[in-house]
């Protein structure tokens, strides 16, 4: 015998109570989600405030050049060598750049410091090295970059100061982690040129005895009076996120 298969829909009934009730608990819902989700972000964001605060910070140098006294400021972002970032605090706060002198200038390519005055104080960073830094800045004119050689994690305590373009050191490892603000660079750019004359294993030895005392360069060289770690007022604290 034949059959046939009847499909019958039954609608469910549209209570006017349930189905406000429903949708009065699907907005709860909604509105629960969207806080947890501004709270995840909210979160995330303090995180990371928490961990950028405090990773752009200022050092003035107060100098001695051909044209007196003067000084100049170096602003420092950790993000762009940590490791360089952090030594550099480190010896400034250890007071290392303080009565030093500027020992190697070439006017066309850089100038040079970062070898203390005091032989024993020298010879007790010397094998204090720190890890490379990948490359995250360009050498240009202003940017402050760790002196090293060749070798992998050979920076210590030297520094230089680019006068010109000298991106092609960017290849070879020099990592910037700072730069001279403002017009700072009027001013180190009246450090006196000595060119390459002082000889740095006689610095290493006799530090400024010799610098000093030269026949050739004495008591002409360009000085660090002292460099200091600016107030946070004054560096102008430059958090990366504001919530």
């Amino acid at each position: 015998m034949p059959y046939f298969v009847v499909r019958v829909h039954v609608a469910s009934p549209r209570h006017p109570q349930i189905e406000a009730a429903g949708n009065s608990a699907r907005r709860r819902i909604s509105r629960a989600a969207v806080m947890a989700s501004r709270s995840k972000l909210c979160a995330g964001l303090l995180l990371t405030r928490l961990f950028c605060v405090g990773a752009i910070f200022r050092v003035q140098f107060d100098v001695v050049t051909t044209k007196g006294p003067g000084s100049f400021v170096i602003k420092v972002d950790e993000a762009w060598a940590p490791n360089g970032a952090a030594r550099f605090k480190e010896l400034v706060e250890a007071k290392f750049y303080d009565d030093t002198r500027f020992y190697r200038v070439i006017p066309t390519f850089m100038v040079q410091f970062g070898i203390n005055g005091n032989p024993e104080v020298s010879s007790s960073w010397r094998s204090k090295t720190i890890k490379d830094d990948p490359v995250k800045k360009s050498n240009v004119p202003g940017y402050v970059t760790f002196a090293k050689t060749g070798e992998p994690d050979s920076r210590t305590t030297q520094l230089f100061i680019n006068y010109n373009d000298n991106s092609r050191l960017d290849g070879m490892g020099f990592a910037p982690f700072g730069e001279v603000e403002g017009n700072g660079m009027e001013v180190v750019r009246q450090i006196y040129n000595c060119g390459e004359a002082p000889n740095q294993g006689k610095i290493q030895m006799e530090g400024n005895s010799y610098l000093d005392n030269d026949p050739q360069f004495g008591g002409k060289l360009s000085k660090i009076v002292s460099a200091r770690i600016l107030p946070d007022k004054a560096a102008g604290k430059e958090p990366r996120v504001q919530l």
